[in-house]
């Protein structure tokens, strides 16, 4: 095992620690990102009942050429959580159109997903230079190490993952990295009907089910776990409230679970949840006063016909 596995290892250890030791449990959503739990959102991304993916991809493929020409030339790209970076390469498309190599400097906490777009990638275009980087958004200091101008990709809606204040200030920490003429595209999920928006996390397929409790099957693995995976379901709801969709593990039974590696005999009872994720929906409105609220000045808003889904550019106007 690396020195960075380890490093990995150890993290991934505290954060379960930490969010199984809750009154009201919790895990991040970064931990579905194990090579198994990527591969299964690849197969998210196609389902029928998942529309961001799709829609973003339609908006990006409509606008490419307009969104490249506002970010000028000569410009690099950097993206947090690309994945298998399978949007991104249609605005690589226009990119290289309009200058003779790009480099892109792509952000996950998958090496396996990196890797692979770092194969695709390298097969599909020859003036593309990739340079993968394994990690998560605790050290963005990888958005500095190249000059401007830059462009950052935070695509996918996964902002939606953090609260409010998490997300802007995960913003203003992209900014802080960036110089004036530097440029963010973000996506985000809207608001919509309420049973568009749950089927989206509850495929009829199981597909949504088997991510979520890879979580388990990870911790199992990772951590010598004995979960039951059998013995927890998968639980997708609309919280009106506060605008975001949820997923939990629930526990259809009283049940022990040991995790070697924690030294811990956790005690679940029946109904108990264990929380896995929040997708915030937003506005149009609400989305763009948070690019603002991250340093950020908007240039221009995309969406797409039925209004599901908006893609926001902005740049940075000051030191």
């Amino acid at each position: 095992m690396t020195t960075l596995e380890q490093r990995c290892l150890s993290g991934i250890a505290a954060e379960v620690l930490e969010g199984l030791s809750r009154p009201h449990r919790a895990l991040p959503p970064k931990l579905f990102y194990d090579e198994e739990g990527s591969a299964l959102f690849e197969q998210i991304t196609c389902l029928p009942e998942y529309y961001p993916t799709r829609t973003e991809a339609a908006i990006l493929t409509a606008n490419a050429d307009e969104i490249c020409s506002r970010i000028g030339r000569d410009v690099s790209v950097s993206e947090l959580g690309a994945g298998t970076a399978t949007k991104t390469r249609i605005l690589l498309n226009s990119l290289v159109r309009l200058q003779p190599s790009v480099d892109y400097f792509p952000l996950d906490v998958s090496h396996a997903a990196l890797q692979l777009a770092k194969n695709e990638l390298n097969a599909d275009f020859e003036t593309v230079n990739v340079y993968p980087h394994v990690g998560d958004f605790e050290d963005l200091s990888f958005l500095g190490a190249h000059a401007s101008p830059r462009l950052v990709l935070y695509i996918g809606s996964s902002i939606g993952n953090l609260e409010q204040s998490d997300a802007i200030g995960l913003l203003k920490s992209v900014a802080h990295h960036l110089s004036p003429g530097d440029h963010l595209l973000l996506g985000v999920d809207l608001v919509k009907d309420r049973d568009v928006l749950v089927a989206a996390y509850d495929d009829q397929a199981g597909i949504t089910a088997a991510f979520n409790k890879n979580l388990l099957s990870r911790i199992n693995r990772e951590l010598g776990g004995n979960f039951d995976t059998d013995a927890f379901q998968h639980v997708a709801l609309w919280n009106e409230s506060v605008a975001r969709v949820e997923m939990h593990l629930e526990s259809t039974q009283a049940q022990q679970v040991r995790i070697d590696a924690l030294d811990q005999t956790l005690t679940f009872c029946r109904g108990e949840r264990i929380h896995t994720e929040n997708s915030y929906k937003y506005t149009v409105g609400r989305l763009e006063n948070m690019m603002r609220s991250g340093g950020f000045e908007v240039e221009h808003t995309w969406t797409d016909p039925q209004s599901w889904f908006a893609v926001s550019l902005g740049v940075i106007t000051e030191s």
